[in-house]
């Protein structure tokens, strides 16, 4: 991960006083349009953020892609990231390592195994490359995971996995190259609205005039876009992971292993392992209420949850047991990424708002699509439409009772809690 927010830094620049397009969130989605409008060549793209460019939670990701998802669009979406992925140093002239890690998914109850029957399914008619595989055979992919209490389980060879700060920095640096004026460390105050519609942004050093402003801030998404009179339903929610020392066994192409019920996950990272996943009850913001000053690296993280977590898995990954014994912990890390009410991201236009468009709602899981995302939007921006079908998607898709408050809260709460679910329970309780 990113050792210190400073290290992403690039040259002082000048704010200037018009753009065509305002990218506010240096972030893997605002990198990734504000890389992809400036790449047409035709517009004057300042990308805006109020910290260093990747300092903030998409440098915390675990950096997992998931091509089989629960609707056709979603798929196409992480299967088209994919391969930005691996073509990211070709279109960008950036780094890029990744590993073809594909990824194993295992159930341990009947309606789970029916889940993956399912997905095994719509795989076939969308032309995944997804197939069964004997619990039995688990170990011959991933040596630490033990079929004990497995009833099912599917391997798709076609997942990756990467180190998370490469996409934002990669987008945001040859954004920079390509004419885009990458702003640091300046705090957009409030978007500029005039006869109804946006015209900037001001920040604490000026205004930006521009007539189409891109709120892609991640945990502060909710308050720019209230500065418009915009309610977006977002809810920053902790996540964390873990990562232990080097492992006996554990090498880079070893499939990303999920736990459906436990809703966990796991993968390698520099011969060690890592480890993360979802809560019930988990710890959610207010980032109105965090103070000016705040930064993701403030928010308190708790071990207790992922040995929680682990305790979970213990008769399939034993070998956490013994990393939390020894301590064998070489990173904990955490960030806040934003969790709509039903799971889906929200990309695209603010109807109420002419020229506010929104990136956000990752549902953590923004990192690893927002190569896509980014290009889907910023041609939806340029040319009025794009490949991506985003109407699940749209800012404005929820009623007034889950842009806020406790129902909006308890929402997120539970498509957070059952992130591998496809049928999540009608209310979240609190996991043991």
């Amino acid at each position: 991960m990113l050792g210190n927010a400073k290290e992403a830094s690039m040259s002082e620049v000048r704010l200037p006083g018009e753009a065509d397009v305002v990218v506010v969130g240096a972030g893997a989605l605002g990198s990734s349009t504000a890389f992809h409008l400036a790449a047409r060549g035709d517009r004057r793209v300042v990308l805006i953020d109020k910290f260093a460019v990747a300092s903030q939670t998409s440098p915390r990701a675990a950096g997992l892609t998931q091509q089989m998802a629960g609707h056709e669009a979603m798929s196409r979406l992480a299967r088209r990231a994919c391969q930005k992925i691996a073509d990211f140093a070709a279109e960008t002239g950036q780094p890029m390592e990744f590993v073809r890690s594909g990824s194993v998914k295992l159930a341990r109850t009947d309606e789970h195994v029916a889940q993956l029957r399912e997905e095994l399914a719509r795989a076939e008619r969308w032309g995944i490359s997804l197939r069964s595989i004997e619990p039995a055979d688990v170990p011959s992919l991933s040596p630490f995971v033990s079929p004990r209490g497995v009833l099912f389980a599917t391997h798709n060879p076609e997942d990756l996995y990467l180190e998370p700060v490469q996409i934002p920095l990669g987008y945001a640096r040859a954004a920079a190259a390509r004419g885009a004026t990458v702003v640091e460390n300046t705090a957009v105050e409030r978007l500029l609205v005039e006869n109804g519609r946006v015209a900037g942004v001001a920040t604490v050093a000026g205004e930006v005039r521009a007539p189409v402003v891109v709120d892609a801030a991640g945990a502060w998404t909710r308050p720019v876009a209230q500065s418009a009179g915009a309610a977006i339903a977002v809810v920053p929610t902790r996540h964390q992971l873990l990562i232990s020392q080097p492992l006996d066994g554990v090498r880079p192409e070893q499939p990303i292993v999920r736990v459906v019920d436990a809703n966990v996950y796991v993968r390698p990272d520099k011969g060690g392992l890592m480890l993360g996943g979802y809560e019930r009850d988990p710890q959610q913001h207010d980032a109105a209420a965090l103070g000016a000053d705040f930064e993701i690296g403030q928010v308190p993280l708790d071990l207790q949850v992922l040995r929680r977590l682990a305790d979970l898995v213990r008769e399939q990954l034993p070998i956490f047991q013994e990393v939390f014994a020894r301590g064998l912990i070489r990173e904990h890390r955490g960030g806040l990424p934003t969790v709509t009410p039903d799971g889906q991201k929200i990309v695209g236009p603010v109807e109420s708002v002419p020229g506010l468009f929104v990136a956000s709602g990752c549902n953590v899981g923004g990192l690893s699509t927002a190569p896509a995302l980014g290009e889907a939007l910023a041609e939806l921006i340029v040319d009025g439409r794009t490949w991506l079908e985003l109407g699940d998607m749209r800012p404005e898709r929820f009623g007034v009772e889950l842009t806020g408050g406790d129902a909006m809260l308890a929402a997120a709460r539970r498509q957070y809690g059952y992130q591998y679910w496809r049928v999540k329970p009608e209310a979240a309780s609190v996991s043991g």
